[in-house]
């Protein structure tokens, strides 16, 4: 039986984190709760990187936490799982969920933590914790809210049923739904875009989406020292790709 774990790669600017465990369908145990930050936080501060995915192994996204971890220390466990989704939902660089199959308990707490969440046809989302009597992180709980409002939230939250990619689409919970079989081209597709993208301007889009009020002169003094304002309106007016530099890793 092959040991849980996450596996990494980079290839084109673009990083992949692939969660392993076929033997329950993809369930995260507390080691791989654990490894998920520092392998975050040297993938973002590797300047090769531009965006990150998420996804399952095989047909299954994350099937949640493995149950037999919440034996010992329910609330630990819960806190590895927190950690985790505050270190996913805190890279600095855009964050893709690709989604197959299931993607319940805290493998929904893990996708809802990307920016965006692309789905094959056939995926099904839950937030379960009533069925198992947890308390749903109050963290996580908000970032639910925040994609999905209040209404579906407590819809998903007080019944632990799942739904599919129509209903998850029109609740705002996924950004695309793709045919069977057409996922991952899409989604190589659309990080390619991402990659080609002023990371500059995504960075502070993040920061100001995600609710920061603290940091407008932070932006406007790294715009100013960016070259990247420059080299896009030279690359639109030679009508060529543009070659954008700004890293938050190489400039500081």
């Amino acid at each position: 039986m092959e040991e849980p774990k996450l596996l990494h790669s980079v290839t084109a600017s673009v990083a992949k984190v692939v969660v392993r465990h076929p033997a329950k369908r993809n369930a995260m145990t507390a080691a791989m709760w654990a490894s998920l930050p520092p392998l975050l936080g040297a993938l973002a501060e590797d300047p090769a990187v531009r965006a990150l995915v998420l996804t399952g192994d095989g047909n299954t996204f994350c099937a949640g936490a493995d149950i037999s971890t919440l034996q010992g220390s329910p609330l630990e466990a819960q806190r590895l799982a927190v950690a985790a989704e505050e270190a996913l939902a805190a890279f600095p660089k855009p964050t893709l969920a690709a989604v197959r199959g299931h993607c319940v308990g805290g493998g929904a707490q893990l996708a809802a933590a990307c920016d965006l969440r692309f789905a094959e046809e056939g995926a099904l989302f839950g937030v379960t914790p009533a069925r198992l009597g947890i308390v749903y992180p109050s963290s996580a709980t908000r970032r639910l809210v925040s994609l999905v409002g209040p209404a579906t939230a407590k819809y998903l939250l007080f019944s632990g049923e799942l739904i599919g990619t129509e209903r998850a689409l029109r609740a705002g919970l996924v950004d695309e739904v793709l045919p069977a079989g057409g996922l991952d081209a899409r989604v190589a597709e659309f990080t390619r875009v991402l990659a080609s993208r002023s990371l500059l301007t995504q960075a502070a889009a993040k920061e100001f989406a995600d609710g920061r009020t603290d940091r407008d002169d932070h932006w406007h003094k790294a715009a100013a020292a960016s070259e990247d304002t420059a080299e896009g309106v030279a690359a639109f007016l030679e009508r060529r790709a543009p070659r954008f530099t700004w890293n938050a890793v190489t400039s500081g």
